[in-house]
């Protein structure tokens, strides 16, 4: 497995970035049942550059505090028995990993957010990440129905990792 960070806004945090993405990253893929091995890319920035990215991709001008940007088009989520996906080029040539995308996060949020909601900014970052994790994987949280289903895979996955508010 492959994990990329890079890092637009230096981050001061009581844990290791990338330890945590991979922890919480396996989980999510574990839980999923993805029989590949995967390679994604996060992004750290502020609020002021992901208010940008948010605007040039999704036409809403405002900060968020995770974009999840996926390369695999499933037809039903987490559907890895679809062969389609083979189809889709989704496979690093080099690695043969299957490319899951990339994951834009706001640090500055992930900070207030972890103020707001009254837990770590360790719990706030491994959420966000189950949350883009489930975006890449085909989830979405459009209608009331998916987002119940998100929001218990985000909980039975942090509960494994015993990541509690």
């Amino acid at each position: 497995m492959s994990f990329y960070v890079d890092y637009e806004k230096k981050v001061n945090w009581d844990f290791n970035v990338e330890e945590q993405l991979r922890v919480v990253a396996e989980e999510t893929l574990d839980y999923e049942k993805c029989p590949f091995e995967v390679s994604l890319n996060l992004l750290i920035t502020d609020n002021d550059e992901i208010r940008k990215v948010n605007k040039e991709q999704r036409s809403i001008d405002s900060a968020t505090d995770v974009l999840s940007f996926p390369m695999i088009d499933f037809k039903k989520p987490s559907d890895f028995a679809d062969n389609s996906i083979i189809t889709q080029d989704c496979f690093d040539p080099d690695s043969g990993e299957l490319v899951l995308g990339d994951i834009v996060l706001s640090a500055d949020k992930v900070e207030e957010q972890a103020i707001a909601f009254g837990h770590t900014i360790l719990r706030e970052f491994s959420f966000l990440i189950a949350h883009s994790m489930l975006h890449l994987l085909g989830y979405d949280h459009l209608s009331s129905e998916e987002e119940v289903v998100m929001e218990s895979k985000q909980k039975v996955i942090l509960s494994a990792l015993h990541i509690e508010r």
